[in-house]
């Protein structure tokens, strides 16, 4: 774990909190997005902690440039700001999931555990901002109609699951699911699975 975050009592609460978890280890801490980055890169973390707003550059400009060097961690964004046109851009940038600072000790453990497993997860009230409006991020919207195989291979990677997983859920061969998914990616215009995965959130996918 990285945890970024401008304020350092969040930060030591946040590490008192993970030190206790047999299976989660902080590896380093940084004060503002550019720090982040740098630290991302040195110390490749498989989950970072950052909050949106910091000084200087701020979390979705972070989770930018950690895209355009394509580090692999997996971001959750932990703020206190959950309007529309804050989630909105880190979703985008590349947010793996999106919760408020005051979330429950347990289940930001549950969410990192979750997240690095290759779930999205997003707060509740989140996900109900984002679906209570027609305009979305770029790919976001109705979009091309899936086939019927297409819905349910959605469906299932918006639970987080492998190819392999949803090969052996649907009886396909992970071949087939490759394809699907590149399809799914190419008629949706999204760029990986975990905007596909924010896309069925939006969009009901599977429902």
């Amino acid at each position: 774990m990285l945890l970024v975050d401008d304020h350092q009592v969040v930060r030591r609460g946040l590490r008192t909190f993970l030190e206790v978890q047999d299976d989660i280890e902080v590896v380093g801490e940084a004060a503002d997005g550019e720090s982040g980055v740098a630290a991302a890169e040195r110390l490749r973390p498989d989950v970072v902690l950052m909050d949106v707003r910091m000084p200087g550059m701020d979390g979705v400009e972070a989770l930018r440039r950690m895209r355009e060097l394509a580090n692999p961690a997996r971001v959750i964004v932990v703020t206190s700001f959950t309007e529309r046109r804050t989630v909105v851009p880190a979703l985008r940038a590349g947010a793996a999931g999106y919760l408020h600072k005051d979330v429950d000790p347990d289940a930001l453990g549950d969410a990192i555990r979750s997240v690095h497993a290759g779930h999205v997860l997003l707060a509740q009230d989140v996900a109900a901002a984002l679906l209570s409006q027609e305009d979305g991020p770029s790919g976001q919207g109705r979009g091309p109609s899936l086939t019927e195989r297409e819905r349910e291979v959605l469906a299932l990677v918006a639970e987080g699951r492998s190819n392999r997983e949803i090969a052996r859920a649907l009886v396909l061969s992970e071949k087939t699911v490759k394809t699907h998914v590149s399809n799914i990616l190419m008629k949706l215009d999204l760029a990986d699975r975990t905007q596909a995965a924010l896309w069925a959130v939006r969009n009901g996918a599977g429902d």
